[in-house]
């Protein structure tokens, strides 16, 4: 694709050009952060809730900890808690959907097994797993997925129930041709364009509950600067250092309308009926 190529996409859809122009920033902070940042552990009593200066960009917290430097490294956790969530939901919900849209005797016990999950509260079910499995991000990860493949499912159950029987896919099946082949050739590509975009919400869903988690102590450890850490443990000097807590917040924020603003303008992107009146 040529610039000017570039350039008119983003014209013509500058929801996706801002909520990409920022998430490849936040990105880029994160993956340079051992470099652009200093260490966000390390904590000098004797600094301690100095308001923002030239030594340090965003003041320091409770502990004499650099708040840029917590904020910048508490990105790449984010970011990664919002991709992995949104990577495992999608796979599972991907399949599980398959199944259960193609063959009627799945569905009749996949999507009752859904529906109960469905049923349990988010924040509960990852506490319960949190409290179980102990606290790390692999568990945080496993705990905020677990909630987001039922809708997943019921998503891409919904297309493959309005293909199945298109005739493409009824010549293909008359032709012989292993499910397998079927579902990966014929079916899936039409589940892609909706998948994309509520990956961008799951995503976004998955750094709000992951900073929720940690403010209530459930989530990544408290040595971990994460923004949901950096929030919960400066919360009672809000008034005397009222930084320790709006910058993880605001970077909260942007993060999040970011990826909403990239899955609107996907969606608009992608679903043909709204691109023709656009």
């Amino acid at each position: 694709m040529t610039l000017a190529g570039i350039l008119e996409g983003m014209r013509r859809h500058p929801t996706v050009a801002v909520g990409g122009v920022l998430i490849l920033l936040i990105a880029l902070a994160a993956l340079l952060a051992p470099w652009i940042a200093g260490d966000p552990i390390i904590f000098e009593p004797i600094n301690r809730l100095k308001a923002p200066s030239a030594e340090f960009w965003l003041g320091t917290d409770s502990l004499g900890r650099d708040v840029y430097a917590r904020l910048v490294h508490g990105a790449r956790i984010s970011l990664l808690v919002g991709v992995s969530v949104a990577a495992v939901a999608v796979l599972a919900g991907a399949l599980a959907g398959l199944l259960a849209g193609y063959f009627p005797r799945v569905d009749a016990v996949l999507m009752r097994v859904m529906d109960g999950v469905m049923a349990i509260p988010a924040i509960l079910l990852a506490i319960a797993l949190v409290a179980l499995l102990g606290a790390s991000v692999k568990v945080v990860i496993i705990a905020i997925a677990i909630p987001e493949v039922p809708r997943v499912c019921r998503l891409v159950r919904s297309v493959v129930l309005s293909v199945r029987n298109l005739p493409y896919v009824e010549a293909a099946r008359s032709n012989g041709t292993r499910i397998v082949t079927l579902l990966r050739r014929h079916i899936l590509p039409s589940t892609v364009a909706p998948l994309i975009v509520q990956a961008t919400y799951i995503c976004a869903s998955a750094i709000l509950t992951e900073a929720g988690l940690s403010f209530l102590g459930a989530g990544t450890p408290p040595e971990f600067p994460t923004w949901g850490n950096m929030i919960a443990s400066n919360r009672m000097f809000l008034m005397l250092a009222p930084w320790t807590v709006f910058a993880p917040g605001v970077c909260l924020a942007l993060v999040v309308l970011a990826v909403n603003l990239l899955g609107d303008g996907l969606r608009d992107r992608l679903d043909p009926r709204i691109s023709r009146s656009m």
